[in-house]
């Protein structure tokens, strides 16, 4: 899982603001409207000690329609320089969390966009596509018109209908190439982590056979949608929603697999905290993996604390670590999962986190490498290391 959208976090001292809520429509959620779960957030946060210039400038943006329909959260993070994360996320929280503390809680934000996809919904016909594009701030809509508009098969006799069904053949085909060409950028732009391709069954074949990578190995097809009238709305959410499941659980799968494999090897990944921790030093990180149950917010695992300094790979086991290489302001003691999530923002690694059962993890953390070297920590096996009980 992609966790760059955190990195305006990073150099900001705090304290922070960090909120969780349901950001539904009113009309469409059971109980009240987004301004009266702002209220009582904003109730706890003040009484937690946040000033209300932050909490004004929280309310600016929480107020603010998401344009997003159906159930839907909002995760913000802010300090008193402003907000400084503002992610629209799929799950709405079964109850509005908050607080006012000195670091922001980042593994409730991330914890909050696991289920996320960032996603680019294509809905075609022979004359053009329409465009929904899902990620941190909401939704983006847009429409494209191909050029060719000689689409009907119809004509007063047998040589004038050839000759109009060839031209309209090829119109088709020239639309679904523009069509393409369309998608290609708006994935170049938007870089969207999955792209949904639907409507007229001829244009989305057509339009994903014109298709090259990267784009075309992002897209699955839905069928059931469409840019007009007469799409079962209900069924066809139903599919999507069953599709972007399927695509969340490889996505996870291929990281905890590849993690299994390099642990089998003792080669590219490491776990336990400590072995993290120094990959985490070095900038090695390609994928932080984290148990399911890591933590819900700040609190530590196995109450373990780690130590960080003013850059986001300043991070070691104890003060006295960060002082040896020269790191002697500006530290901090933080728990465990926040200092943990922060170096592997730090240097745009990953998150995933691994279901009980999955993939053995020793204080429940582990890592995939980008490289090794001989300074990288060797991976004992664990019916050797004489530290079962680490293992979760």
């Amino acid at each position: 899982m992609k966790i760059d959208w955190l990195k305006p976090l990073l150099g900001h001292p705090g304290p922070f603001v960090t909120l969780h809520l349901d950001a539904t429509p009113s009309e469409q959620a059971a109980e009240r409207d987004v301004e009266g779960r702002w209220n009582a957030a904003r109730k706890e946060l003040a009484q937690q000690g946040a000033p209300a210039t932050v909490l004004d400038a929280v309310a600016e943006v929480v107020l603010r329609p998401t344009r997003v329909p159906g159930p839907h959260g909002r995760v913000v993070i802010a300090d008193d320089t402003g907000v400084l994360v503002d992610r629209v996320v799929n799950n709405p929280p079964t109850g509005t969390t908050c607080s006012w503390a000195p670091v922001p809680a980042l593994l409730q934000a991330a914890l909050a966009a696991d289920e996320s996809v960032e996603l680019l919904k294509v809905a075609v016909d022979r004359q053009g596509a329409d465009f929904l594009r899902s990620g941190p701030s909401g939704k983006v809509h847009s429409t494209f018109q191909a050029p060719h508009d000689e689409i009907e098969k119809s004509g007063s006799n047998e040589v004038k209908r050839a000759r109009i069904e060839s031209r309209a053949e090829d119109s088709w085909e020239r639309n679904a190439a523009a069509v393409a060409a369309e998608i290609e950028r708006h994935v170049a732009e938007t870089r969207p982590e999955l792209v949904l391709l639907t409507g007229d069954k001829r244009a989305v074949s057509l339009a994903r056979t014109a298709l090259t990578p990267p784009a075309a190995d992002k897209v699955i097809e839905v069928p059931g949608g469409g840019r007009g009238g007469g799409v079962h709305e209900g069924a066809f959410a139903e599919r999507v929603g069953e599709a972007l499941d399927s695509y969340r659980e490889r996505r996870r799968e291929r990281v905890l697999a590849e993690l299994r494999q390099e642990l089998g090897r003792e080669s590219n990944a490491v776990t336990s905290v400590d072995d993290v921790v120094a990959v985490l030093a070095r900038g090695q990180v390609k994928e932080l993996v984290l148990a399911e149950e890591y933590g819900t917010g700040n609190a530590p695992r196995n109450g373990r604390m780690l130590w960080i300094g003013p850059d986001p790979m300043h991070i070691a086991a104890s003060r006295s670590d960060l002082e040896d290489i020269g790191v002697t302001e500006r530290l901090e003691e933080l728990p465990s999962s926040v200092a943990l999530v922060r170096a592997a923002v730090g240097q745009d690694a990953g998150l995933t986190f691994a279901p009980e059962g999955s993939v053995e993890l020793m204080d429940g953390v582990a890592a995939t490498l980008r490289w090794r070297d001989d300074g990288t920590p060797t991976e004992a096996l664990v019916s050797m290391s004489g530290d079962d009980r680490r293992l979760h």
